[in-house]
């Protein structure tokens, strides 16, 4: 197994641990793991565990933090080097999830204007997604957000 695949491995490993119940120990587990990748690290690494840390912070401010590293991140990414990981990724794909990210950290966190804007981001990659269930769920998701950031709500969604 290659230092990519073992990255992978602890990142997947740290998220079924969060998903488990142990946000905490995930959340440690995910933060040492960017530690050792380091902010130059492989995008790949970089923004799938931007992507999974910023679900498991307390403080809004924090998973803003951490949703803005993963679209940095993502900036640095190729579709050929997505594709070493599994070859129907396309880096596009990735937009639609982490704008709707921002966009509703950004709306709980009582910033509508940025918020907006982030929907208005994930609205225009949407087409990128495939037409499953994934699709389908981010797809109801943006429009939640969005109806969240109409009605002036701060609250948590609930995922559907």
């Amino acid at each position: 197994m290659t230092e990519i695949d073992n990255v992978l491995a602890e990142m997947g490993q740290a998220v079924e641990q969060g998903r488990a119940g142990d946000r905490v120990g995930a959340r440690v587990a995910l933060e040492a793991l960017w530690a050792r990748v380091g902010d130059d690290g492989d995008a790949l690494h970089r923004c799938s565990i931007a992507h999974f840390c910023a679900d498991l912070q307390d403080a809004v401010a924090d998973e803003l933090a951490w949703d803005q590293r993963a679209l940095a991140a993502v900036s640095d990414l190729s579709d050929e080097r997505a594709q070493r990981f599994h070859d129907s990724l396309q880096v596009r794909g990735f937009l639609p999830s982490l704008h709707l990210n921002l966009a509703d950290a950004y709306r709980r966190n009582g910033e509508p204007g940025p918020a907006r804007e982030h929907v208005a981001q994930a609205v225009q990659h949407l087409d990128a997604l495939p037409d499953d269930e994934y699709g389908a769920q981010l797809r109801a998701a943006v429009g939640r957000v969005s109806d969240a950031l109409d009605a002036g709500s701060l609250a948590l969604l609930q995922p559907s």
